[in-house]
């Protein structure tokens, strides 16, 4: 049976930089990048600590292992990280619904991975309705950034209430910043 849950342990971090590697772009042959979708950023387990600290990522586990998480990446930690420091000044900078998003209250999904052998059973759907079960009552929107030649992860962003409201360009890679509104 799958759970959806808060990380509440150190293996549970383990689990997630685990299916980190295994999703990495540049552990991918283009093939299985194209088709299956991939990650970007790679994250050290010192990172991943200081995120779970701040705010604990949401999973998905099949017994002990994890099959999927989704980053809770607050403002805190916004300077740990090169691209989520660029992808936060970005967010910044963008007026939504006539106010500037840097006086708004956000939440950053970091990242977004399911393991393969998963993929397709409606877990980012799941892992998202969680993420704004715990976290509505702190952040009016949830925000991330989705790698224009990654359409498979667009498309589940889209179909899980996410909008695409700006763009950027990061590392040469062109990126669709996308916007939940927990408000509406």
């Amino acid at each position: 049976m799958i759970i959806i849950q808060r990380v509440t342990s150190q293996a549970e971090l383990e689990g997630i930089k685990q299916l980190q590697q295994e999703n990495l772009k540049k552990n991918l042959t283009d093939e299985q990048s194209g088709s299956e979708g991939f990650v970007t950023a790679e994250y050290s387990m010192a990172f991943l600590e200081k995120m779970h600290t701040q705010s604990p990522s949401i999973i998905a586990k099949m017994g002990d292992q994890v099959i999927g998480y989704a980053l809770v990446s607050v403002k805190a930690i916004r300077d740990e990280h090169e691209l989520l420091a660029d992808l936060f000044n970005t967010i910044d900078r963008i007026i939504y619904h006539d106010q500037l998003l840097k006086d708004a209250r956000y939440v950053v999904v970091g990242q977004l991975c399911v393991s393969k052998n998963y993929r397709g059973l409606g877990l980012v759907q799941q892992m998202y309705q969680y993420f704004k079960q715990c976290l509505s009552s702190e952040f009016d929107y949830c925000i991330t950034d989705v790698a224009k030649d990654n359409p498979r992860s667009l498309k589940a962003h889209l179909r899980s209430g996410f909008q695409i409201i700006d763009s950027l360009t990061y590392g040469g890679l062109g990126w669709d910043i996308v916007l939940w509104n927990w408000k509406s």
